[in-house]
């Protein structure tokens, strides 16, 4: 393949900024890479089905959205799990003082929840925990960039916000904030990201094999030498300092790029919920998510989240 097009997003603990500032996927490959950078999960799978992307970097629940509208897409590869946080300034308690998730979130009655784009992980995750619990009138308010939250939420325009651990780490910086609900508890096990893939590309096999042997060795450097990580990619985005990445990387540091088990089975059980809150009109199964044999070639070892 001559030109191989990768989606990303603006999520530094993803291994996009690693591949993208080493020109790692170049190398290994010998393809030119043309990284595109789109704003949410939603937004590349729009970009998935114009063919504007082969691969992308992307959370399962707006991929299974897409895919269950007939997108032509599977997920060859994991990334990180737990990738989700709830975060509120600190005159609200955390699931920590409060000792129950029902009890945290209660304390939103009557408030307004921030997260991003409609159809997002971080989205359906907090939509189905407030409907689970049955938290009344909490209003969850979508914001098409996540990078928006922490400045609504300094200004009052949001009493909480849900998203990823670089969310709590940024609004940290700007305002006295804690987190409320730690990732574990929102949805355990969540697959935050995974590696999608036009299943177009799976005429060349080979290729899906050689990025996922460089996504594999991305993740194992973020979980064994985080500063290192954190170096590239704060060279990677100008003005991101690399205490940034490190706190970031550290607030849920489950990555791998195996497809456990667990992974999948987390995966699935956002059917059932993807479905109730009305995103999915079927109920998709296993097959029509995942492809394993893949990343089973560059990762037969057991997972490392």
């Amino acid at each position: 393949m001559k030109k191989l097009k990768i989606g990303y997003l603006p999520t530094m603990y993803h291994t996009s900024y690693i591949l993208k500032g080493g020109e790692w996927v170049e190398k290994q490959t010998g393809s030119k890479v043309d990284w595109r950078l789109y704003a949410t999960g939603p937004a590349m799978t729009e970009a998935f089905s114009k063919k504007d992307i082969d691969i992308g970097y992307i959370g399962l629940p707006p991929a299974m959205i897409a895919i269950d509208k007939g997108l032509p897409i599977i997920c060859v590869g994991g990334g990180h799990v737990e990738g989700t946080v709830m975060i509120a300034q600190k005159n609200y308690k955390s699931l920590q003082e409060l000792g129950e998730t029902r009890r945290t979130l209660e304390q939103f009655s009557g408030k307004k929840i921030g997260t991003p784009s409609q159809g997002s992980i971080h989205d359906v995750i907090i939509r189905d925990l407030i409907e689970k619990l049955k938290i009344k009138e909490v209003n969850v308010e979508n914001y098409q960039w996540a990078e928006f939250l922490p400045e609504a939420l300094e200004s009052g325009e949001i009493d909480a916000a849900v998203g990823t651990p670089a969310l709590l780490v940024a609004a940290s910086q700007q305002m006295d904030v804690k987190m409320v609900l730690p990732p574990d508890k929102l949805w355990p096990y969540n697959p935050s990201y995974g590696i999608l893939v036009r299943k177009e590309l799976e005429k060349n096999a080979q290729l899906i094999i050689e990025f996922l042997k460089m996504h594999k060795k991305a993740c194992t450097l973020i979980r064994e030498n985080p500063s290192e990580a954190a170096k590239m990619v704060s060279e990677e985005i100008k003005g991101l300092s690399l205490d940034f990445v490190v706190k970031t990387y550290a607030v849920s540091p489950k990555y791998c790029a195996q497809l456990s088990r667990e992974y999948i089975e987390s995966t699935m059980a956002f059917v059932p919920v993807l479905k109730k809150l009305g995103y999915l009109k079927h109920l998709l199964q296993e097959k029509d998510i995942f492809e394993t044999k893949y990343v089973k070639k560059i990762h037969p070892e057991p997972a490392h989240y």
